[in-house]
C-alpha cells in the first residue's frame, strides 16, 4: 500500500519493577506522576508493551497495526515478517537488578521463550557497575552452589561502567546491573527472563519474585569467555558530524552521531533508523516542507523507505539500524 511515510514518535510504555526510580522522568524532563519508572519501552512491538504513535497524520494508531499495512516500507525492503525485531527501551536500576540470562535463537527453539540478545549503552553521569559473563572456569555445580549459598554474583565479572560504555549480553550470558545505572537498552523484541538471584527483594505485591533456575540452567553459555565491554570506533568526522560506531552483531547495529550544524541522512529501503536524542534538540526536516523537533531523552522512528532527512541542531544522537 501507499503509505505516508515520515518520522514516528511514541508514547513511552512505562513499567514499574521493584528495583526502578524516578531519574527516566527526572533526566528527560518528563511531566509523570510520583511512582517507580523502572523502565519506558521507548519503541516496541511487543504484547507486554506496545507503542502507540503521537505525532502526525497516525497519532493514535498502534505501532502494529502500521507495520501490518506497510512492513517493508517502516522496517526494511529485505523484511519478511511484519513484526518489528527489536524493542529499544530506557533502564533506571535505582537498585541492582536480578542476576538473570535470556535465552539465544538456539535455546529459544529447544526450551521455548523468545530469544534475547542486547546491549547496554550507559547514560548517566554517575560511575557504577554491571555484572556481565562468568568468571573463567565456573561450572555449573559452582554456579548453582553459589546460587543457594546467596554468593552468585562471586562467580560473576563486575565490570565498572561510566557514562558512554557500551555493554553486550549475548542470549546466554548471566548477568545484572548495579543500582546507579541509567541505560540505553537495544535488544531482540523479547520479553523473557530467567531470574536465577534476586537478592532477597519482595516483589510490588510483598512476596519473593519467582525464581527460573532449572530454565536458567538450560540456556546459560558455561563456555562464555567474550569480553562484554564493547569498544566503539570512530568510522568519520567533518565539521558538523562525527559518527561512532558503538557495535554490530547480527541483530543491530548502533553508532553515535555527534552533531554540530546540519547534516543530511540518506536510506537506500535496507533498515530504518531510530534515533534516541542522548544531548541536545534536534530537529528533523524531511520533504518539501516538514519538519518535527525531538528533545534530548525521546526517540523517533524514521521509516526505511523515507529515502532522506536532515537533522539539524547541537547534541549527541544514538541510531539503532538493522546490520
Amino acid at each position: 500500500m501507499n503509505m505516508n511515510l515520515y518520522p514516528l514518535m511514541f508514547k513511552p510504555v512505562y513499567k514499574d519493577y521493584p528495583w526502578g526510580g524516578s531519574r527516566i522522568p527526572e533526566t528527560f524532563n518528563r511531566n509523570l506522576s510520583t511512582g517507580i519508572y523502572a523502565e519506558s519501552w521507548e519503541i516496541t512491538d511487543h504484547n507486554d508493551g506496545m507503542s502507540i504513535v503521537e505525532n502526525g497524520p497516525y497519532t493514535g494508531e498502534s505501532f502494529r497495526s502500521l507495520l501490518k499495512q506497510a512492513p517493508q516500507a517502516i522496517i526494511s525492503n529485505r523484511s519478511k515478517h511484519d513484526a518489528f525485531p527489536l524493542l529499544i527501551k530506557l533502564i533506571d536500576a535505582s537498585k541492582k537488578l536480578s542476576v538473570q540470562v535470556h535465552p539465544n535463537d538456539l535455546t529459544a527453539a529447544q526450551y521455548g521463550g523468545e530469544p534475547k540478545t542486547e546491549m547496554w549503552y550507559l547514560l548517566g553521569d554517575n560511575k557504577t557497575a554491571v555484572y556481565c559473563g562468568l568468571q573463567p572456569n565456573t561450572t555449573q555445580h559452582q554456579f548453582l552452589a553459589a546460587v543457594e549459598n546467596n554468593t552468585s554474583e562471586e562467580l560473576l565479572q563486575r565490570i565498572p561502567v561510566q557514562k558512554e560504555s557500551a555493554i553486550f549480553v549475548r542470549g546466554g550470558r548471566v548477568h545484572a546491573i548495579d543500582s546507579g545505572c541509567l541505560i540505553l537498552e537495544i535488544q531482540q523484541s523479547s520479553n523473557t527472563t530467567y531470574r536465577i538471584y534476586d537478592w532477597g527483594r519482595m516483589g510490588n505485591d510483598g512476596k519473593p519474585r519467582e525464581l527460573h533456575i532449572e530454565k536458567a540452567v538450560e540456556v546459560i553459555n558455561w563456555d562464555d569467555t567474550e569480553n562484554p565491554l564493547v569498544e566503539p570506533i570512530c568510522l568519520s568526522q567533518t565539521d558538523t558530524l562525527e559518527h561512532w560506531q558503538i557495535l554490530a552483531c547480527d541483530y543491530f547495529k548502533l553508532d553515535k552521531w555527534i552533531l554540530n550544524g546540519n547534516h543530511v541522512c540518506t536510506l537506500d529501503g535496507s533498515t530504518f533508523n531510530a534515533l534516541f536524542i542522548a544531548e541536545g534538540q534536534i530537529t528533523l526536516t524531511w520533504g518539501s516542507d516538514n519538519s518535527l523537533t525531538v528533545p534530548t531523552g525521546r526517540s523517533v522512528l524514521i521509516p526505511a523507505g523515507l529515502s532522506s532527512y536532515t537533522l539539524t541542531g547541537t547534541g549527541t544522537i544514538l541510531r539503532t539500524a538493522l546490520p
